[in-house]
């Protein structure tokens, strides 16, 4: 949308066009952010990420960069930042966006000069505990995770050092670095920390599930049948019917740290962590994704491929393809003695989606902590201007 409106003003001056996107981008941006830097205090001090005692302790944050109100404040404003993409277009909110779980409902995303990326959007939902980052889990920390799309040439395709020029360049972005790092230099690896902060406080924690666990909702009857469906791994000799999908997706974070070949294909065209690998074993591996907020979060796989839970469950229930790489979770998993499918009915199928819709957090959603920093001063701004 910032793109847009630079592009109209432009056309009116018609002056050079690169130089003209720049100049009001930088200016633009320069403006909302020096409202949002004036208009507030800038918060100093430990950061308290808060969440449920059972999503536990195991969190993945290095000595080095401890989460600071003031880190988190700055991460913010780089993360909805135009100005780290090489035709200022692009920021990271605009993969990650926070109506739809942090993800752009697209199957690939939009980069750079119209450039589609690879894969699937990932949600960002409770990153805190993650220690792989991106389908192929080619990152171990949100720190080294955060400069891959800054460089990508259809994300946002921009070298760092000239990302950090145009910081600089800014009459306010040197300020904020100094109140977060105690001068005003601006680095690569400052800006990371700063990101990977702001990526840390992403909780997602109040869903119908999250407050099913802690007593406080009682799940409708499909949503009971669906969840023990969820949690059951079938054996038709005994008659017990089940979905088999904890143990990809099981615990109160709906996550588990895991990657496996889930049978898209019988030989994938996209090799996920074979590609590091180079086993056979590994053809089509990818990051099991959390499901919080998975209704939100539609088109999935890594791919984008199913535009729907229906077809989701559409596909592990009757077209898991065999290959050497499928997971050993799925094979001869299935609800008919013998069958290599798990064969749910429509009722199930059914019962499935209520249990899946519990895990959307519409608190996370509409937090106004993760929101936009410029739309919301933008707002607040306006809503005082009427006011007086």
């Amino acid at each position: 949308m910032k793109s847009a409106k630079h592009t109209k003003i432009l056309r009116r001056r018609r002056l050079p066009t690169g130089a003209i996107v720049l100049l009001l981008a930088v200016t633009t941006s320069a403006l909302s952010a020096w409202t949002y830097y004036d208009a507030t205090t800038i918060p100093t001090g430990a950061y308290q990420l808060n969440y449920p005692a059972n999503f536990g302790n195991r969190v993945n944050t290095p000595d080095d960069n401890p989460t600071t109100k003031q880190g988190v404040f700055l991460g913010r404003l780089l993360f909805y930042e135009p100005l780290l993409s090489a035709d200022n277009s692009v920021s990271c909110s605009s993969c990650h966006k926070q109506e739809l779980a942090f993800t752009d409902g697209v199957a690939f995303s939009r980069g750079v000069h119209g450039a589609r990326a690879a894969r699937n959007s990932m949600s960002l939902a409770n990153l805190l505990w993650a220690r792989k980052f991106f389908w192929d889990g080619r990152a171990s920390s949100l720190e080294e995770q955060a400069s891959f799309p800054l460089v990508n040439p259809v994300e946002m395709g921009q070298p760092l050092d000239v990302s950090i020029k145009k910081l600089k360049n800014t009459t306010f972005y040197p300020a904020i670095f100094k109140q977060v790092y105690g001068d005003t230099a601006i680095t690569t690896n400052r800006m990371v920390k700063a990101l990977a902060q702001f990526e840390r406080t992403l909780i997602s924690a109040n869903s119908k599930y999250d407050r099913y666990l802690a007593n406080n909702y009682q799940p409708t009857d499909d949503e009971l049948k669906g969840m023990t469906l969820f949690n059951t791994f079938p054996d038709p000799e005994k008659g017990i019917r089940g979905a088999n999908c904890s143990h990809c997706h099981g615990g109160p974070k709906n996550y588990l740290e895991l990657f496996h070949n889930n049978g898209l294909d019988s030989i994938s065209k996209d090799e996920g962590i074979g590609a590091f690998t180079k086993l056979a074993t590994d053809r089509g591996r990818f990051k099991v994704p959390t499901l919080r907020n998975i209704a939100l979060t539609a088109p999935y796989m890594h791919d984008g491929r199913f535009k729907t839970l229906n077809e989701v469950l559409d596909h592990y229930s009757e077209h898991v393809a065999q290959s050497p790489a499928l997971s050993a979770f799925l094979q001869d998993a299935s609800n008919i003695p013998g069958g290599r499918a798990l064969k749910l009915t429509a009722i199930e199928k059914k019962q499935l989606i209520a249990f899946l819709n519990m895990l959307t957090d519409t608190t996370f959603t509409a937090d106004a902590r993760f929101a936009d920093p410029f739309i919301s001063v933008t707002k607040h701004q306006l809503k005082k201007n009427l006011s007086e």
